[in-house]
C-alpha cells in the first residue's frame, strides 16, 4: 500500500453521503444515472488495479481459487482512502464487518472474489464514511473512470515491460491523468499493480507519496492471462 500508516487514531463515522455531482467517465450531473457516493474524512482515493496473472503466480497455492480459475487480466484490488501522508485503515463503523454475499456478488465483474470484497470493506471501506453499498458503488465509479489500454486487455503471452512504459500507456489512454498520479508496483520480477490517484469526485490528481513508491526495475514480467 502506498505511503506509511498514519500515526493518528482514525475513527470513521459511517453514513451514506451522496454528492451533488458525478464525474463518471466525463459525464455531467444531468447525464449520469445516479449521484456519486462521496466519501469523507480523508484526502483522496487510490484505485489499485491488480494484474491478476501476477497475483496468481506470486501467491501460488495461497492464491484465491475463485480469482485464479478465471481469465482475468487487470482487476480491481481495492479503492483506498488516503491522507496526503499515510492512510486510515480498519476504522470503527456502524456497518457490519461482513459484506452480505448477495451484495458482494453484484460486484464480482470488477472485484474477483467475495473474500476480497469483504476484506477491502473492512480494511478500507470502513474508513470512507460510506455504507457498504455506497463504498462498492464508489469503487465501480472509480473503475469506470479509468480506461485500460488496449494492449493490456488480455495478452496471450508473457511479456517483459518497462514499468514506466506501463504508466505511459495508462496516461495516454486517459486524458487528464499524469505520471505524477499513477504508480506501477512490482513483486519480485513481476508487475503486480497499477495504482491511480483520484479525488473524491473521481478526477485524476497527483499524489507525491504514492508516486514515490513506484517500481524502479528497468523491466518486469507480466504473465499471460488464462486462455
Amino acid at each position: 500500500m502506498p505511503g506509511s500508516p498514519s500515526r493518528h487514531v482514525v475513527t470513521c463515522r459511517v453514513r451514506a453521503a451522496l454528492a451533488a455531482t458525478a464525474l463518471l467517465a466525463g459525464c455531467s450531473p444531468s447525464e449520469s444515472q445516479q449521484p456519486l457516493p462521496r466519501g469523507e474524512g480523508f484526502d483522496f482515493y487510490v484505485l489499485s488495479l491488480s494484474w491478476s496473472p501476477s497475483y496468481c503466480e506470486a501467491e501460488g497455492e495461497n492464491a484465491s481459487r475463485q480469482q485464479c480459475s478465471r481469465d482475468h487480466a487487470f482487476v480491481v484490488h481495492g479503492l483506498w482512502p488516503q491522507f496526503e501522508k499515510g492512510w486510515p485503515e480498519f476504522c470503527d463503523s456502524d456497518e457490519p464487518g461482513r459484506v452480505p454475499e448477495e451484495l458482494a456478488r453484484a460486484f464480482l465483474d470488477i472485484l474477483p472474489s467475495v473474500g476480497l470484497i469483504g476484506h477491502q470493506w473492512r480494511k478500507h471501506g470502513s474508513c470512507t464514511g460510506l455504507s457498504q453499498r455506497d463504498y462498492l458503488e464508489a469503487t465501480r465509479a472509480a473503475h469506470e473512470r479509468v480506461r485500460i489500454p488496449d494492449r493490456f486487455e488480455k495478452p496471450s503471452s508473457r511479456v517483459a515491460v518497462e514499468p514506466d512504459e506501463v504508466e505511459a500507456s495508462f496516461v495516454a489512454a486517459n486524458p487528464g491523468m499524469s505520471q505524477e498520479g499513477i504508480a506501477v508496483t512490482c513483486d519480485g520480477q513481476l508487475v503486480r499493480e497499477v495504482r491511480i490517484c483520484l479525488s473524491v469526485e473521481m478526477a485524476f490528481r497527483s499524489c507525491e507519496e504514492v508516486d514515490a513508491r513506484a517500481c524502479r526495475l528497468p523491466r518486469a514480467a507480466m504473465p499471460a492471462a488464462l486462455p
